[in-house]
């Protein structure tokens, strides 16, 4: 368990921090083989801020990690979800920061009642 009491679960190989994101996981599969979306990628890296040098020392870059990415074909538009089932501050700053950065793209939240 970690701190939000989420339980980590294995669906194909892959290690998901809830079984919410494992579930949603598995409806995606679902979706993609019907062909109602393509290029289903797991933990998609977004940078927000690269990384610099300050006093001789490297600053990290911040980067949000988002659940899922795909393509929706009927809408025709990439896709970016977030399970989520408590937001909390970082993810709120960092959905922000998304946002300006990436103004043609979106985050949606997806939450035990989305599933």
């Amino acid at each position: 368990m970690n701190k939000y009491r989420n339980e980590e679960k294995i669906v194909d190989g892959i290690k998901f921090d809830s079984k919410l994101e494992a579930r949603r996981y598995i409806q995606l599969k679902l979706l993609q083989r019907a062909g109602e979306i393509t290029d289903l990628r797991t933990q998609a890296e977004f940078v927000l801020q690269p990384s610099y040098k300050k006093n001789g020392k490297t600053i990290r870059a911040i980067k949000y990690v988002a659940d899922f990415v795909y393509y929706d074909v009927r809408e025709k538009k990439t896709i970016i979800e977030d399970t989520k089932g408590f937001r909390n501050d970082v993810y709120k700053l960092k959905k922000k920061i998304f946002e300006y950065k990436y103004p043609d793209l979106e985050i949606r939240e997806i939450n035990k009642n989305d599933i």
